[in-house]
């Protein structure tokens, strides 16, 4: 029978401040702390599965039904790029570069430059904020909002009725090839918005990702001749690099549906999924109600997933950083994460401990499907849980 393995990154779903969180004045964060006690928070799953037994979380129940852990990010970063490396088994001992005062004047000049349109903003900004602030004056110039974040990132923003959505695209890989060596920021972000003021953002979002600096562990499945599916923006993360197929989704209802559907196939190898919500609509938004249903959502989902998996399938939940809604900060927050494996031939109750680096997650991965590492980093705990 076919080998099968969903890994599931709930999009910062961290679970308690690294030891490190102060160099990212973080201190005190904890994404689940700040939603699992609010009435709209109802996870019978992810706590039969042992999401609450994980190191420094409290809660747990005697017998869990999966095996867990606490995953430690070893490399310099709090952003979903970073995070998804090293999921992928390459770690980031240098972080990418971020802009807290803007970028400077020549690389928005050179943009301007190529894209012949003038620049508006050129600050760290909220999305929703953002184009609060700018968007009637990008509608009366067509000139482009240009921001960025904590993140490595740099983000352009235009209305739909001013500059169409292939147009921003083309932009937005203008963008991308120029922001390499010391300006090679982690994502250059297509943000698209219609209506009238305040503006709403659409779902066209796109990201243009910098390629991973080396073969990561679906570089090394996809040589091997299995599937690698990506479900939401993993595709994009990994800038396409290893994937066989990618689905595009527009929120964590839809990739959830994906998902379901994709599980209903056969096939043999990896489903790598991203549900993006818990953070961009959620986390960054300081909406302590909204993530909690998030996460009631997806534990509903849940029900429906785990009756439907195969004999030889493995399920794996994790997060790629921490992005805690009950702080006053809106950026990621330098967390762990928590790790969940369940399958028929998973052993459950085995407490992992905590790990040292979020790429144990990928070595474990290619362990399944029997393969060699090659350059990934990671120590596999696939001998540790298997039956």
């Amino acid at each position: 029978m076919a080998k099968r393995l969903f890994l599931i990154v709930l999009d910062s779903f961290g679970v308690g401040e690294l030891p490190d969180a102060g160099l990212w004045h973080d201190e005190g964060s904890n994404t689940l702390a700040a939603i699992r006690n609010h009435e709209y928070f109802d996870c019978p799953n992810l706590k039969s599965l042992g999401l609450f037994n994980i190191d420094g979380v409290g809660g747990g129940i005697s017998s869990p039904v999966a095996s867990y852990a606490r995953m430690a990010e070893r490399s310099m970063g709090k952003d979903t790029t970073i995070g998804h490396w090293e999921i992928a088994g390459v770690v980031s001992p240098i972080p990418l570069p971020t802009y807290p005062h803007g970028f400077p004047a020549d690389v928005i000049e050179e943009f301007e430059r190529k894209t012949g349109r003038k620049v508006l903003c050129n600050l760290p900004y909220s999305g929703t904020e953002v184009i609060k602030d700018y968007g009637k004056r990008h509608m009366e110039t067509g000139d482009l909002i240009v921001y960025t974040s904590a993140d490595s990132v740099f983000q352009i923003a235009a209305h739909e009725d001013v500059v169409p959505v292939q147009e921003l695209y083309r932009y937005c890989r203008i963008a991308r090839e120029m922001l390499v060596g010391k300006h090679g920021v982690g994502r250059v972000i297509a943000r698209p918005f219609n209506g009238e003021y305040p503006f709403t953002r659409t779902a066209n979002r796109h990201d243009f990702s910098i390629k991973p600096p080396q073969d990561t562990m679906l570089d090394i499945l996809h040589h091997a001749g299995l599937a690698t599916i990506s479900v939401g923006k993993i595709y994009d993360i990994f800038a396409g690099c290893g994937v066989s197929e990618g689905n595009r989704t527009v929120s964590n209802s839809n990739g959830m549906q994906v998902t379901k559907a994709i599980q209903g196939r056969d096939f043999e190898g990896l489903c790598f999924v991203n549900l993006v919500d818990f953070d961009m609509k959620y986390g960054h938004r300081n909406d302590v109600a909204g993530y909690a249903s998030a996460a009631t959502e997806f534990d509903r989902f849940l029900t429906r997933f785990l009756a439907g998996m195969r004999e030889e399938d493995v399920l794996i939940i994790t997060a790629d950083h921490g992005c805690d809604p009950s702080t006053p900060s809106t950026d990621h927050s330098r967390e762990y994460t928590p790790m969940l494996i369940y399958g028929r031939h998973v052993k459950g109750g085995i407490n992992l401990g905590t790990r040292t680096s979020f790429a144990d997650i990928g070595a474990t991965v290619l362990a399944y499907f029997g393969l060699g590492q090659g350059t990934t980093s990671g120590k596999s705990f696939w001998e540790d849980v298997r039956r």
